[in-house]
């Protein structure tokens, strides 16, 4: 977090030179804390925000650097991202412990144990791999790493590729998992920038780090998993794709063993000139971004794109998968 902190304010002071950036605050968030328990159990979706948004609402400070993918599609009252940077490799990478340099995971002996916090990443690879078995693991990089390199429990790990870069460990990577192997989480790779929404000043200041492809993409994704009502405790995916003015959203929901799927992908044009959208449509949000330097129309047919994906998947029969999903989840 600190890291990813860092790199936006380094931004900023590169925009700004004459303004003054103090990163006041580190801070634990529940998520942080509750090392021994999966994500998709706690249950409580700003898991690693609300702490964050409590400095923010106090004036404490300004501005709030998340992870876009920790960032439930509807914040609370009063506030929005104000910025979202230019995307990392949004992909799912694996490290494999020591002993295993080299392979990849359909290489690896019967039975390895991979471990993973994420529901949407064992439930596409028990799919993909029957042969692995796959466990939990919590903690930040740093344990994780250390977690896999001196014991013995896991053969590899599933990690975010962006979050390894970030770090400077991108030589860990033994394989990219590409969308053929396996989807990545709804805004996975990008950061976001959390701000007050009547924050004219701040609001203006960050805009400035909107990253407009970016910013369609996880519009996009943001609205398919909104209208499909996922969150941690269920298991859904997505791969998006900017090209030539066309969007494409591939989105996916899953059982928690990945015997049960359902995906499907559509596309819509998001090439729109910009207008000067002066006045009370200034501050419109796009499942929760407030993004002035990109053209409206294009981030409403960006929104269109992953709520009409997501009203396909529940045409056919993704609310069932998804209600099953969090009950056996609940009950585990």
């Amino acid at each position: 977090a600190r890291i990813q902190t860092d790199s936006v304010v380094t931004m900023l002071r590169e925009l700004y030179p004459d303004l003054d950036f103090e990163i006041a605050v580190a801070m634990s968030t529940t998520g942080d804390k509750i090392l021994d328990t999966a994500l998709s159990k706690i249950g409580e979706k700003s898991l690693f925000t609300k702490e964050l948004e409590n400095a923010l609402e106090r004036n404490a400070v300004d501005l709030v650097v998340h992870s876009l993918k920790d960032l439930p599609t509807s914040l609370p009252p009063g506030f929005t991202i104000g910025a979202v940077c230019k995307r990392e490799n949004p992909l799912d990478a694996v490290v494999f412990h020591p002993k295993n340099c080299g392979k990849t995971l359909s290489l690896l002996p019967e039975k390895s144990v991979i471990g993973t916090s994420s529901l949407r990443r064992a439930a596409q690879l028990k799919k993909k791999f029957p042969h692995l078995e796959f466990r939990d693991i919590r903690g930040n990089l740093n344990t994780r790493l250390k977690k896999l390199d001196e014991k013995e429990d896991f053969s590899a790990i599933i990690l975010a590729a962006a979050g390894l870069k970030r770090m400077g460990w991108e030589n860990r990577i033994g394989q990219l998992l590409g969308p053929e192997d396996c989807l990545y989480a709804v805004g996975q790779g990008a950061l976001a920038v959390e701000v007050r929404a009547k924050d004219q000043e701040i609001l203006n200041m960050v805009s400035a780090l909107h990253d407009a492809d970016t910013v369609l993409c996880c519009i996009a994704e943001r609205a398919f998993m909104k209208h499909l009502e996922g969150g941690c405790s269920v298991p859904v995916a997505v791969n998006t794709l900017l090209k030539d003015g066309q969007l494409y959203l591939t989105g996916a929901v899953y059982s928690l063993d990945g015997s049960d799927s359902l995906k499907e992908t559509m596309q819509t044009g998001v090439s729109y000139p910009h207008q000067n959208e002066d006045g009370p449509n200034d501050d419109v949000q796009h499942v929760g971004i407030t993004a002035k330097n990109v053209p409206g129309q294009a981030q409403e047919a960006a929104e269109n794109l992953g709520v009409e994906l997501a009203s396909l998947l529940l045409s056919k029969g993704a609310k069932h998968i998804l209600s099953v999903a969090r009950q056996l989840n609940d009950a585990h």
